[in-house]
């Protein structure tokens, strides 16, 4: 009898003892504060793909932050929402970054992607008779101003031995732009994927040159210098994780395209050729990426897009 009420009390303490650890790490975990990071994206890019899949913000609510995620639509609405707080970090091309800086937004680079430079470049109809860059002469061509799409337009020229006061520039967001080139409005487009792969899948399009030796038309995660400097840890946490998911995306193209498929609401033949001709990555922003954003500073203020002269190594974490 003893024994068996010795044994008793024992199953009592224990399943007690286990009672009070599970309510006490419950509560432990409900009352542990998670500090919200605000991250800025636009739809299917690298950070939107982290976002769809999930494990950042598992990773970084594991590191005690809560991660919000905003969609808007082009660069400067998102240097716009990081200038005034509304997000922490934002996501851009190249150019952004590089006009924010000349207007005196006060933000520096901490992580940057790989190049896309096989899905950008300058859309022409493959009965346009444009076989060359020098074909462009005189001809009416469509670009984003402050994109990637100004930058490398203004290089190909060059290029060619051609000014921009060869041709016809017209300024338009790229979905005005994919219009006026399917309607043939335009001679051609300045423009990078999603839209050029549709071009070439929907409107008989080719790239006449894409920006390899004219543009890297890199990702870049950015933030403001004064909330960059006091939150090293969370640039290095979602440098590395964005890293990792963009591993994933090079190693999971099937389901990646599915993925993006939802997202852009497009047809498989076009994320497909958009999937296949990109890597994926992000990682930390070199020297050699650094020169890469000066030379578009300098090109910028030499046509007097920007009357600024910019020094981007002074936009990043000292």
């Amino acid at each position: 009898m003893k024994k068996k009420s010795l044994l008793t009390i024992l199953l009592v303490v224990i399943v007690a003892a286990v009672a009070w650890f599970g309510w006490s790490s419950t509560h432990q975990a409900s009352s542990t504060k998670l500090t919200t990071v605000t991250i800025g994206y636009q739809k299917a890019d690298p950070v939107d793909i982290s976002r769809a899949r999930g494990e950042l913000a598992k990773k970084m609510k594991a590191k005690g932050y809560k991660v919000v995620f905003k969609e808007f639509q082009d660069g400067t609405a998102l240097t716009t929402a990081l200038k005034s707080g509304d997000i922490d970090y934002a996501r851009v091309g190249d150019v952004p970054p590089v006009t924010a800086q000349a207007n005196g937004l006060d933000f520096v680079y901490v992580a940057a992607g790989s190049d896309k430079v096989q899905g950008s470049g300058i859309e022409v109809k493959k009965t346009s008779g444009i076989t060359s860059l020098a074909d462009l002469k005189g001809k009416t061509i469509a670009y984003t101003k402050g994109t990637s799409s100004q930058y490398m337009l203004i290089q190909a020229l060059k290029k060619a031995g051609l000014s921009t006061s060869d041709v016809k520039m017209v300024s338009m967001d790229q979905a005005t732009a994919a219009v006026a080139f399917a309607k043939g409005t335009v001679d051609a487009w300045a423009s990078w994927d999603p839209y050029t792969a549709t071009a070439e899948v929907n409107n008989d399009a080719t790239l006449l040159v894409d920006d390899t030796g004219l543009a890297k038309n890199r990702d870049f995660l950015i933030s403001t210098e004064t909330y960059a400097s006091k939150n090293k840890d969370v640039s290095k946490l979602l440098t590395k994780y964005l890293g990792q998911d963009m591993t994933w995306a090079n190693n999971h193209k099937t389901q990646l395209t599915t993925m993006l498929m939802k997202m852009l609401k497009l047809k498989k033949a076009i994320v497909k050729k958009m999937v296949d001709r990109r890597t994926y990555s992000f990682g930390s922003v070199s020297d050699s990426i650094l020169k890469e954003q000066q030379s578009i500073a300098d090109v910028f203020y030499q046509q007097k897009i920007v009357t600024k002269k910019v020094d981007v190594t002074k936009a990043t974490v000292k």
